[in-house]
């Protein structure tokens, strides 16, 4: 069986996880292959009775919510081994079974020097700050381009992570001391903190990109689940406002160890409207009273930092970048339910920089920088789309929204998202 990649389309927090879990029942193993715990899933599972569990992941995949299914965190994942024990702990208080866990032996450990490099280093910047989340997965993933980064794999033989450890804090330590007057780490300390979980983590770790191999062998099916987004990729997205790491399907190869003819299949996910976290250019964003709507009406606050997000109208711009980059086959549009109650609904069709107009994303960052959106209006609707569960019970309106984003968006709409269970989706196109 083929193996199947979820990207985010935008500046991430556009639902992936919801869209995971709604295949989570299809796919044998649920894989995330690049970032850290520097950005979340929030997924909200409805029982047999009706009531609802909400569950906030930020290191764990999806998967790890689905009986059956292996979660994996793959080779491209900067792991924070406080937060995944305490994610662990959390999952297995409210009875989630954790025990199938894969995790890479080869993925990077951040460690507390990267954390606190992170922190002093965003606020040396000042005005030119990147707005990162400060958990170091920045300083972690140039440590690993570096070859000074520790691995999962380092943990199990103490000489090896003591010889790192000390080779790594030669430079931190300077940095840390001489540049931002702080105070630097023992290799004591540091190789102590890491060895405490060791022995726990032990039972997780294995060779991830030949589990997949062999599973793909088998015809299982692999989910491969990106953490950020594509306008977040370090290659391909607002750079340098983006994050350490690959968010693209080219990265959920390269973050997994699967071979690239082995991706058939690339779901794009997208919000019914644009939001975005810390700082870099958003030509749809709002300052005004429909801002403030989206935000409330979307909740639209960091699940990692609690930040309240930016919000800006539906980019199809951005949305055609990301199928191009990406290779999307299907995009799943998320919080349709958002925008119900509005009388119009702009979607940006195109930019004006300095009295040109450019249908695809401008080269430079200066032109993206001071773009314009071009706006095409469509008609709101008021009916509550809550309970829609196909493309027919849809308003008149919100089909002819769907319609249109589609046509702009360079990839059939497969999914529409109208609420924030599981359920609450209408298939349009099955994604398996």
């Amino acid at each position: 069986m083929p193996a199947i990649a979820i990207i985010g389309a935008q500046w991430g927090d556009e639902g992936k996880g919801k869209a995971t879990d709604l295949l989570g029942s299809s796919v044998d193993y649920v894989v995330k292959f690049n970032g850290g715990n520097n950005a979340g899933h929030t997924v909200v599972i409805t029982q047999d009775d009706g009531t609802s569990e909400k569950y906030a992941l930020h290191l764990l995949p999806s998967g790890i919510l689905t009986p059956g299914c292996t979660p994996v965190i793959g080779n491209g994942v900067v792991v924070d081994l406080s937060v995944l024990f305490e994610e662990i702990d959390g999952l297995e208080k409210r009875g989630i079974d954790t025990s199938a866990l894969k995790v890479s032996a080869s993925a990077h450990v951040i460690a507390d020097y990267n954390r606190q490099v992170d922190k002093v280093t965003e606020r040396f910047l000042g005005s030119r700050r990147i707005g990162t989340t400060g958990r170091g997965i920045g300083p972690t993933y140039a440590d690993k381009m570096n070859r000074i980064g520790i691995r999962i794999q380092d943990l199990f033989d103490e000489k090896i992570l003591r010889s790192k450890v000390e080779g790594a804090l030669e430079l931190k330590n300077q940095i840390l001391t001489k540049i931002y007057n702080r105070r630097g780490f023992t290799v004591d300390a540091i190789v102590e903190d890491l060895l405490q979980y060791a022995d726990r983590l032990a039972p997780y770790v294995c060779d991830t990109g030949l589990l997949l191999h062999e599973a793909l062998e088998r015809g299982e099916t692999v989910l491969l689940e990106a953490g950020q987004a594509t306008l977040l990729d370090v290659d391909h997205g607002t750079y340098p406002f983006v994050t350490s790491s690959s968010a693209t399907a080219g990265g959920a190869c390269t973050g997994s160890g699967i071979a690239p003819s082995r991706l058939t299949q690339v779901i794009g996910i997208v919000k019914a409207y644009t939001t975005r976290v810390g700082e870099g250019p958003f030509p749809t964003e709002l300052h005004d009273e429909n801002g403030e709507f989206l935000r409330k009406a979307g909740w639209e606050f960091g699940t990692t930092t609690g930040r309240p997000r930016r919000c800006g109208w539906y980019d199809a711009v951005i949305a055609r970048y990301a199928a191009r980059v990406n290779g999307v086959t299907d995009f799943v549009l998320t919080k349709l339910d958002v925008l119900t109650g509005l009388e119009q609904v702009p979607v940006c069709v195109a930019y004006d920089v300095d009295g040109v107009r450019h249908d695809e994303m401008p080269v430079n960052q200066t032109d993206f920088h001071h773009a314009a959106p071009i706006f095409e209006y469509l008609p709101g609707w008021a009916e509550d789309i809550s309970q829609a569960r196909t493309f027919e019970d849809l308003p008149a309106n919100a089909q002819a929204y769907v319609k249109r984003v589609e046509e702009l968006s360079g990839a059939r709409m497969s999914v529409v998202g109208v609420g924030p269970a599981r359920d609450q989706s209408v298939v349009i196109h099955p994604l398996v």
